[in-house]
């Protein structure tokens, strides 16, 4: 048990709200993202999305607000999706994701769970 703990511990990286309001705004943005990037945004937009439902659920905003709630229900879904193969598709996959992190980012500083980014 201590060593699972010690294991977290480590693996554990501060919020960086910079970055994900630049993954956001480069997914979210009017010039589209290149094939090149579609797979690296989709695994950065999940990671601020995954840290975002671990501070809802620690917080116990999750439990307390219903919009968070529902968020953190959108999240889930959204990060179980697999990238699509269409160009197109994964480009609209990346902004529901932008979105979903966008607004649950802005509804855990409504809850006072986070400061917001710059």
């Amino acid at each position: 048990m201590l060593q699972d703990m010690l294991a977290r511990i480590r693996r554990w990286q501060p919020f960086d709200g910079d970055a994900l309001l630049e993954d956001v705004g480069a997914v979210l943005d009017d010039c589209i993202p290149t094939e090149q990037h579609v797979d690296e945004l989709a695994q950065r937009l999940r990671g601020h999305l995954v840290r975002l439902v671990d501070i809802a659920v620690a917080t116990g905003a999750e439990q307390r607000d219903t919009a968070t709630a529902g968020l953190v229900e959108r999240a889930h879904a959204v990060c179980r999706e697999a990238v699509p193969c269409d160009r197109w598709k994964a480009v609209g996959y990346l902004r529901r994701m932008g979105w979903t992190v966008q607004e649950l980012h802005e509804r855990l500083v409504v809850t006072d769970c986070l400061r917001e980014a710059a």
